[in-house]
């Protein structure tokens, strides 16, 4: 995070890229994760079948002891978390990580795009 606030965020953590992710999300083995707002979803769509979990509430929602945890997450699969830019999503993947999660940042929108990941649009 010490990074982030010197303006060296990095577009992913490593584990999992972008392409894996969209060949990994189409057999339903991760769990995608789209930490923007909704705003920028309605104005971009988002990675087809991805969890919308706006990074204000993520610790909230990725707490298996909070009664707000997010039924969607299974903790027995891996997560990867994107964002606009891979900014945000650094963040969001240490919230998950410190929940015992195995998750990777996979950068912005546009890497699941260019890794040939598909949009959906509400």
């Amino acid at each position: 995070m010490l990074n982030l606030l010197r303006g060296g965020a990095q577009p992913r953590t490593p584990g999992l890229s972008a392409k894996d992710a969209v060949e990994r999300s189409k057999t339903g083995e991760i769990t995608v994760v789209d930490v923007r707002d909704g705003n920028e979803i309605a104005m971009s769509g988002k990675a087809k079948g991805a969890v919308h979990i706006p990074l204000a509430v993520i610790r909230m929602q990725a707490d298996p002891a909070s009664p707000d945890f997010n039924p969607a997450l299974d903790q027995s699969k891996q997560i990867a978390v994107y964002c606009a830019s891979g900014a945000r999503s650094s963040m969001a993947a240490q919230v998950f990580q410190n929940f015992g999660f195995d998750v990777s940042n996979i950068g912005g929108l546009g890497h699941w795009q260019m890794a040939g990941g598909e949009i959906e649009r509400a």
